[in-house]
């Protein structure tokens, strides 16, 4: 049977050095053709009991939506401190969808109510900022912390785009929440783009000649 992995290993070795803020960080919606990408940042506590109360934390992939949000209620009511950017389809458009996925990461860090001493990084890439980093790939499965992050990011994200349902019918932003599905597509080549649609994007740029108005 596979062992369980020790998603506070890179937490403990921070702690032990002297660096109680430890803050996770993590983006979601980078792979979407509409809406914004969102990230959130969260420090735990170094408490045992508060941190085992988290033991149903993970990479938020891999949770059901109901879990997400049980797990975000939780997360909110015993992190230290926790904030969420995001960067709109415009900024994207302007910047591209890496240097987005960055910014937004780096804004939600300067969102904490305390200044994190270290930051755990999800992914293969530095954000732009001053305070130390540690990149972790897979870090959303590998750090609790990080995981924190992606739920916290997920349950936000996904709430947004069930409102961006309601204000753009007909493309079921509610079900897939802007992610290349197939009947996103096939909204995109009845309607063409609305005004949250990432227009540099393969799969959205192709339709601009129908882009949908405001209601």
């Amino acid at each position: 049977m596979e062992q369980a992995p020790d998603l506070l290993r890179y937490e403990r070795m921070l702690w032990d050095l002297g660096l109680d803020l430890v803050a996770g960080v993590d983006e979601v919606g980078r792979g979407c053709l509409a809406g914004p990408v969102v990230a959130a940042a969260v420090i735990l506590p170094r408490d045992k009991v508060l941190l085992q109360e988290l033991g149903g934390v993970r990479d938020s992939k891999s949770l059901t939506s109901q879990a997400r949000k049980r797990l975000d209620k939780e997360i909110r009511l015993r992190a230290l401190s926790l904030a969420i950017s995001q960067v709109e389809p415009s900024e994207i458009d302007r910047i591209n969808i890496l240097n987005a996925s960055l910014k937004a990461m780096s804004q939600a860090i300067d969102g904490l109510d305390h200044r994190p001493d270290v930051i755990l990084v999800d992914g293969n890439q530095f954000i732009p900022h001053t305070i130390p980093q540690k990149v972790i790939i897979k870090g959303d499965s590998r750090s609790l912390t990080v995981a924190s992050a992606s739920i916290v990011a997920k349950v936000f994200r996904d709430h947004l785009m069930e409102r961006m349902d309601r204000k753009f019918p007909g493309y079921q932003f509610g079900r897939h929440k802007g992610y290349a599905t197939r009947r996103h597509k096939e909204a995109l080549c009845l309607h063409g783009p609305c005004p949250i649609h990432r227009k540099s994007f393969s799969g959205v740029k192709e339709h601009l000649d129908k882009t949908r108005d405001l209601p």
